[in-house]
């Protein structure tokens, strides 16, 4: 188990979710927990997250619905480690693999083996083990001979690409979710949605934004709506789509 505590400094065909019962009745414990997260920074004047807490149990698929600047993104980077809040804890049993910065950790001068391998460290992967899935991951990005180059030659959907490969090639005990499927060609990004759908399968816990809400709202188990960096709504998913599709309505 990680425990982050930094202010402190201590789509369809979409796969049913799996049964995680402990024995005798009792229940595993949740992969994450966070707990009163702020952040007051990032040039804005009100707080950006404001004292958010929620708890993602074993086999659960958490949708995080919201209007533009509502706080969806950066609650994800501070989960992701990207963003560290002033305040709050997150705990995460297990290791998380995140789809919001495809590409995030590249050094341009190094080529795609060498950042496969670059990532692969920071994500706390042992060298071995990620040098057995560097051909794998190249033949899903499919980058041809430029996996030889410098990763600064790429254009910005071959970076994406290579992003998207070294980021699922993580077996996740929590998977964090931002529209990625907006990556690449329809072709990969119909492979890429196949292979979303193979990490869901591995996943103990999800935490999905999207403004696909008609099919996140088959898919998820529960959700949270933010706004202005608060969780003012939560329940079973249907409930809580329905209500802010109609408070989204009503407002226009």
């Amino acid at each position: 188990m990680r425990d982050r505590n930094p202010a402190g400094r201590d789509c369809p065909n979409l796969p049913s979710p799996p049964s995680f019962g402990g024995k005798g009745g009792t229940s595993a414990p949740p992969p994450l927990v966070v707990d009163g997260l702020t952040i007051r920074h990032l040039g804005r004047r009100r707080r950006c997250l404001d004292g958010v807490s929620l708890a993602v149990a074993p086999g659960e698929r958490l949708l995080v619905v919201g209007p533009s600047g509502a706080g969806k993104s950066t609650l994800l980077k501070v989960l992701a480690g990207i963003i560290a809040p002033d305040e709050g804890r997150i705990e995460v049993r297990g290791r998380i693999a995140t789809l919001l910065q495809l590409a995030a950790g590249f050094n341009d001068e190094l080529n795609a083996e060498e950042n496969i391998l670059l990532v692969g460290e920071f994500l706390g992967i042992p060298s071995s083990q990620m040098r057995e899935r560097v051909q794998e991951i190249l033949d899903f990005a499919d980058i041809g001979d430029f996996a030889e180059s410098p990763v600064s030659t790429y254009s910005s959907g071959m970076r994406a690409r290579l992003g998207f490969a070294v980021a699922t090639s993580v077996e996740p005990d929590v998977l964090l979710l931002d529209e990625v499927l907006s990556t690449g060609d329809a072709a990969f990004r119909e492979k890429s949605r196949a292979r979303i759908v193979e990490l869901m399968h591995k996943a103990h816990a999800i935490v999905y934004v999207t403004h696909d809400l008609e099919s996140a709202a088959k898919f998820c188990t529960k959700a949270i709506e933010i706004e202005e960096g608060r969780i003012v709504a939560s329940g079973p998913t249907q409930q809580v789509v329905d209500a802010y599709i109609e408070k989204m309505g009503t407002k226009r």
